[in-house]
């Protein structure tokens, strides 16, 4: 517990004046005032974040947080629980799809076993940090001891931790784990106040049958477990899972370091929802990647009050979005570190009026 206190009281808020600074040096761009819209908005928030610099990003993480879910005993994924370890195993030969991406974007993929119920072995390349071989089914019990999630927290902030040692300056969250999207809705559920029926949606692409039985299922799991909305950790630890506390650990200390926290779709917005829960400074620092096609997600960016970079329909997870998203940060901050200023280039302003 003691991490996890020392780190939400290392989350500052942002200097708001740092904004204004930024974009008056994206206004003496050789460009109209605000004409690349939301990347100035980026450039602008990456400033902010890093206490009055702009920096190309040269380093750049996706953390992916694997864990296994007990309440897949309850029929609610099309896949069944090994596919979990299957895709670590991919994940680490480099063959997954978020494997292509941070290829493309020269990111480094991090991959932690924080929960996941396979026997790895020193598996190279791997960082094994499990708290427990997956969740207990929450359909019948708490999936975790609050002790539990703490750790579980505590996990992804010393991996982070360890990511800004290492000189990364900004970080993507990335998620494996069967069953996960069934967590997140009962998450979502909770913490918003939500009918369980408009915060699930189909996952791994589920019939309609399977859909109605994850909605009671979820139901069930909320009854069974009483958790207080007030308290996210109670949230966390009745419904949540080992890599959703992994990634809302993960974001707290990429906001304790002054990073910007790149949010990548369902699974990665519900940790955004508990970690904002839990230190609501740490918002600002926070990008939302995408829009996911999996329902709920869209209430989850409103609850938090983050606007989408990208609209692509997607639902894989793994920290794919978040990863395209970075690439649109790195752009950002490139145009405000080597685009010429009017006065450089000798270029008139804009005639006044």
């Amino acid at each position: 517990m003691e991490l996890l206190t020392a780190t939400l009281k290392a989350i500052t808020p942002l200097d708001e004046s740092l904004l204004a600074e930024a974009q008056r040096h994206l206004d003496q761009l050789t460009k109209p005032q605000g004409s690349l819209g939301r990347l100035e908005e980026l450039a602008a928030q990456a400033y902010a974040i890093s206490g009055g610099r702009f920096r190309p990003l040269q380093r750049m993480a996706i953390a992916v947080f694997a864990a296994d879910h007990g309440v897949v005993e309850e029929g609610v994924s099309l896949y069944p629980r090994e596919v979990t370890a299957q895709m670590v195993l991919n994940f680490l030969a480099g063959g997954a799809g978020i494997n292509v991406m941070a290829r493309h974007l020269g990111a480094e993929v991090v991959v932690v076993d924080i929960g996941v119920d396979h026997d790895f072995a020193g598996v190279p390349g791997l960082v094994a940090r499990k708290v427990l071989r997956g969740t207990r089914n929450m359909a019948r019990q708490p999936a975790m001891t609050r002790q539990e999630a703490v750790a579980a927290l505590e996990v992804g902030i010393a991996v982070v931790n360890e990511l800004a040692a290492r000189g990364v300056q900004a970080l993507g969250t990335g998620d494996m784990g069967i069953g996960n999207t069934t967590a997140s809705s009962a998450v979502l559920a909770a913490l918003a106040g939500l009918s369980v029926e408009d915060a699930t949606g189909r996952g791994t692409g589920i019939s309609d049958a399977m859909l109605a039985h994850k909605v009671r299922v979820i139901e069930r799991a909320l009854a069974c477990t009483q958790p207080d909305a007030r308290d996210p950790l109670d949230v966390l630890a009745k419904v949540g899972g080992l890599e959703i506390a992994g990634i809302a650990g993960a974001m707290l200390a990429g906001a304790a370091a002054r990073l910007p926290v790149v949010v990548d779709g369902f699974i990665s917005t519900a940790a955004a929802l508990l970690a904002v829960a839990l230190a609501p400074a740490c918002r600002a620092y926070l990008i939302a990647a995408h829009r996911s096609a999996e329902r709920g997600h869209t209430v989850m960016l409103e609850k938090l009050g983050l606007q989408p970079l990208l609209d692509l329909d997607m639902r894989l997870g793994e920290g794919t979005g978040a990863t395209l998203a970075l690439g649109l940060l790195q752009v950002a901050l490139r145009i405000a570190c080597e685009m010429a200023t009017f006065g450089e280039a000798n270029v008139s302003t804009a005639l006044d009026g």
